[in-house]
């Protein structure tokens, strides 16, 4: 058994786009923007002595600018993920990258393949277009995931903030400095928001719904209440993160438990495929014989109708709502 080198070729371009996509990421913003970094972006744009409102707008451009692009037809693809990700390229930037990643990978098949100028083509924009959405959905699921963890100690800072006096913008700050991103740059833009004049309740709803997030959403509620109604915010919100630790413990016991049958879902979406392969390279002449009739072709489109049916009912039967 061999495996033709040029499969492993386009798996090594594919990987080289995605290096390559994250180095200009980071060398075009900085350590700043990656999510591991202890220091809240926001914050380290003001040591750099950038004015609080310039930062501010910033932040809010790069937090907005990817679903008022919805209307570009490939880009359309990419900017819900794009905006949870809080990509800081702009959708014109975006586009240009995956350019510039379309001609690297161009350049690589054509040095290190035999293939046709057509495939070569298809291939590389492919490859660019496909990396950065893999990119970019990485970083969404990423983004959200950290989010969703440091949610309940954020609320319990604010809690812990409110009971020793602090008043509810005081512990939005708080909160700002202490917890690092993503969560420290969200809630500094709230706590700037609402030092210019915006409502507190206001800035967190959009928030919420710009990132999509329930237990956000429960945040926003229960501080718009207290405001309208009144009542013990810190008590309101001591609950509250119970309540989201519950959540989130539940969500993590169910796709644990569930992990298994969504394996088993993937290898059987991707089993069809893997064999076929295997197929033309072990033995190549394997379907000679039967390539010139005139049913191979409708056969191999239901084959593939089903293999395309039989991914979204697999992931149908494992997507457990909760």
């Amino acid at each position: 058994m061999s495996i033709d080198p040029e499969l492993i070729i386009y798996g090594l371009i594919f990987v080289a786009v995605l290096l390559l996509v994250e180095g200009i990421y980071l060398t075009v913003f900085g350590k700043s923007i990656s999510l591991n970094n202890k220091v809240s972006r926001r914050l380290e744009m003001l040591e750099k002595g950038v004015g609080r409102e310039k930062v501010l707008e910033q932040l809010r451009k790069e937090m907005s600018q990817h679903l008022g692009s919805r209307s570009i037809p490939i880009y359309s693809l990419l900017a819900e993920k794009a905006q949870k990700a809080n990509i800081a390229f702009t959708p014109t930037q975006l586009m240009l990258v995956m350019a510039v990643l379309c001609g690297v990978a161009f350049l690589g098949l054509t040095v290190g393949t035999d293939a046709s100028l057509a495939i070569r083509i298809g291939a590389s924009i492919a490859t660019g277009v496909g990396g950065v959405f893999v990119w970019i959905n990485g970083k969404a699921k990423k983004r959200m995931s950290l989010i969703e963890e440091q949610l309940p100690d954020a609320v319990e800072l604010m809690v812990r903030s409110l009971r020793v006096g602090h008043p509810f913008t005081s512990a939005l700050t708080i909160v700002a400095d202490e917890v690092p991103d993503p969560l420290g740059t969200e809630m500094g833009m709230i706590s700037d928001e609402s030092a210019y004049g915006r409502d507190v309740g206001e800035a967190l709803k959009s928030m919420a719904e710009r990132m999509d997030m329930q237990d956000m959403r429960f945040l926003a509620v229960a501080v718009t209440i207290q405001q309208t109604s009144g009542g013990n915010l810190a008590e309101i919100l001591h609950g509250l993160s119970k309540v989201i630790r519950a959540r989130f413990k539940l969500f993590r016991r169910v796709k644990a438990i569930t992990a298994e049958a969504k394996w088993s879902g993937v290898f059987l979406s991707i089993f069809p495929l893997l064999a076929l392969v295997a197929i033309n390279v072990i033995h190549p002449t394997y379907y000679d014989d039967v390539r010139d009739t005139a049913v191979f072709i409708p056969a191999c489109l239901v084959v593939a109708a089903f293999l395309v049916v039989n991914v979204f009912v697999m992931k149908s039967l494992v997507n457990i709502k909760v």
